[in-house]
């Protein structure tokens, strides 16, 4: 059981995966058990609903809200896991590459108002993002290739603007510059990335940190706001 479950997943993901030889049968019996409903629950959502599914597999959890299912464009062997609430109105919409995992209770909200739509989200292949991540893409948020996301991260593609002490604020508008995340970075727990924003490629951000400006490839950054501690690439 245990290498057809490695040579399944290995096929879904296109590289090789092996699970961990300690984990109880009965633990993975459940997994698969699960995998299936979500399976089952991920083709009815691909087949109806998404206006573009490169793959053949869609992985969708229970309790899964997805409002504009037509601006998704899906890959393979994506998982939507239980609690998720995406949200694709947007003039660009939303596209998932292969492999991307969206862990439980995260929330995609494309458009805060609709007197103003939001732009477009790409997540490419092979991210990783944890429980309870929100992203607001009311500019274009772009996240590269094999990212791992901890915990609680929030990414904000608007700022208001608030020069004017006389006047509401929610009256003065917006700026949506928008949040670009290179290739191969680990966003900590916990994470907040505000509108503006370009995160370099291979960089790590750490637990807790504000990111209000631009992250140089290789970094290593942390604190509030977010300076880079050390460069990866130098001894």
């Amino acid at each position: 059981m245990r290498k057809l479950i490695n040579k399944v997943i290995s096929k879904i993901k296109g590289e090789p995966y092996e699970i961990d030889k300690d984990i109880p049968g009965s633990y993975l019996f459940c997994l698969c058990f699960s995998k299936a409903g979500q399976l089952i629950r991920g083709f009815f959502v691909r087949q109806h609903f998404m206006r573009k599914h490169k793959g053949k597999r869609v992985f969708v959890g229970k309790h899964v809200k997805i409002k504009c299912k037509k601006k998704i464009a899906c890959g393979r062997g994506v998982t939507i896991s239980d609690g998720t609430y995406i949200d694709a109105l947007s003039r660009g919409g939303i596209e998932l590459g292969n492999n991307v995992s969206l862990g439980r209770n995260c929330i995609i909200e494309c458009t805060g108002v609709i007197r103003e739509l939001g732009e477009k989200l790409v997540i490419e292949d092979g991210v990783g993002i944890a429980a309870n991540a929100f992203i607001a893409v009311r500019g274009n948020v772009h996240i590269g290739k094999n990212c791992i996301f901890g915990p609680n991260v929030r990414i904000h593609a608007e700022n208001h603007n608030f020069s004017d002490h006389e006047k509401p604020i929610r009256l003065q508008g917006a700026t949506r510059k928008g949040v670009w995340i290179g290739e191969d970075c680990w966003i900590g727990s916990g994470v907040t990335i505000l509108d503006g924003v370009t995160i370099g490629n291979h960089c790590v951000v750490a637990a807790g940190a504000v990111v209000n400006r631009d992250v140089p490839d290789y970094a290593i950054v942390g604190g509030v706001p977010a300076k880079v501690l050390k460069m990866r690439n130098e001894d």
